[in-house]
């Protein structure tokens, strides 16, 4: 009877023990800086990112202002790249999606579902990369689009066809914005992956965790 007793005190105590010390779901590890807190290049660098997007920092740019510098850069390469770019919205925010679903960043997939619907981009291309199936029944341009980051993504390199499809659809400059988009909302969904950013209150995570 003793042993038993110390043989459980024994197993809950290693279980303590070898129990993370934060919890998987622990959020807001880069949360918003108070204001009497920033330093100089930090509030200058919230007044740019206004002066340019009209709106205070949110999402991504929380995080990213620990280096005033790369927000104020990152913010300049979106303006961009997400409201200026050579492709139409409706492959722009394909793209991004895409991008969001690979590191299932759901802060990233929240802010662009609604303008990727909007921009055109079919409700069932949307639920399939939701779902990480490949898209049925893409346009011309859809399947360059996807071709190219597809295969970008699985061999970090592009083959002969399908970069002549890519630049036959959407030109060589379509070709570099297309992914321009791949490595900025990369960039941006490791930024979020990393400090845990949340969702805005009382939003629910749209995508479910792939396998691992």
């Amino acid at each position: 009877m003793g042993g038993t007793r110390t043989r459980s005190i024994i197993l809950m105590l290693a279980a303590v023990s070898f129990a993370p010390a934060h919890p998987a779901n622990a959020q807001d590890r880069l949360p918003p800086i108070p204001a009497e807190k920033m330093t100089a290049a930090q509030r200058a660098a919230v007044v740019e990112f206004k002066a340019a997007r009209g709106v205070d920092i949110s999402g991504p740019f929380i995080p990213l202002l620990r280096s005033p510098e790369v927000m104020n850069r990152a913010r300049a390469m979106g303006d961009y790249l997400r409201y200026k770019s050579s492709l139409p919205p409706r492959l722009s925010e394909f793209v991004i999606l895409l991008t969001a679903r690979r590191w299932t960043q759901q802060y990233e997939w929240n802010a662009h579902q609604a303008p990727a619907l909007q921009g055109g981009l079919r409700a069932d291309i949307v639920a399939a990369v939701a779902e990480g199936r490949r898209p049925e029944r893409l346009a011309d341009d859809e399947e360059a689009v996807y071709a190219l980051w597809d295969e970008l993504q699985s061999h970090q390199s592009v083959s002969d066809a399908t970069y002549a499809r890519a630049v036959a659809k959407l030109g060589e400059q379509g070709v570099i914005d297309a992914l321009g988009i791949t490595g900025y909302y990369t960039m941006l969904a490791m930024v979020l992956n990393t400090a845990r950013t949340p969702l805005p209150s009382g939003v629910a995570a749209p995508l479910a965790p792939f396998p691992r």
